[in-house]
């Protein structure tokens, strides 16, 4: 075995399992908690005011209430997560640690990310109000 590793059964796994299992009864709480924004049955005759989607898609809605050209960034941060684990190519780790020097645009990119979607998500459930308009 290498020095500075662990072996990743039983330890890493039990730590994946647990965390998994806790996101989960996140998920459940969350979907269970906050309702889904449901509108009465449509009615040809009246035009609604624009319905928020579901919590976990209200972050795409605010982005494409902005310009619905805001779909393509989105698509490309797809592409982009999709390529992380070989965008450093140089980069080799040699130790086992979290957010590795070797690897900090990786890691900055995946958590500014994070927060960007959490803070466009906030904004979208808590200060939009009718025709989608800003309410504070």
């Amino acid at each position: 075995m290498k020095s500075g590793f662990v072996k990743s059964f039983p330890y890493f796994f039990r730590l994946i399992s647990r965390s998994m299992y806790l996101l989960i009864l996140f998920l459940l709480l969350c979907a269970a908690l906050i309702p889904a924004p449901l509108q009465e049955q449509a009615n040809v005759a009246v035009t609604p005011n624009p319905a928020k989607s579901a919590w976990f898609l209200l972050w795409i809605q605010e982005l494409v209430s902005w310009s619905g050209l805001m779909v393509y960034p989105v698509m490309v941060f797809a592409l982009l997560f999709l390529l992380l684990p070989w965008l450093p190519v140089g980069a080799h780790i040699h130790r086992a640690v979290w957010f590795p020097r070797e690897k900090r645009v990786v890691s900055a990119i995946t958590v500014i990310t994070g927060i960007v979607i959490v803070l466009l998500t906030v904004v979208a459930m808590f200060f939009r109000g009718a025709n989608w308009s800003l309410a504070f």
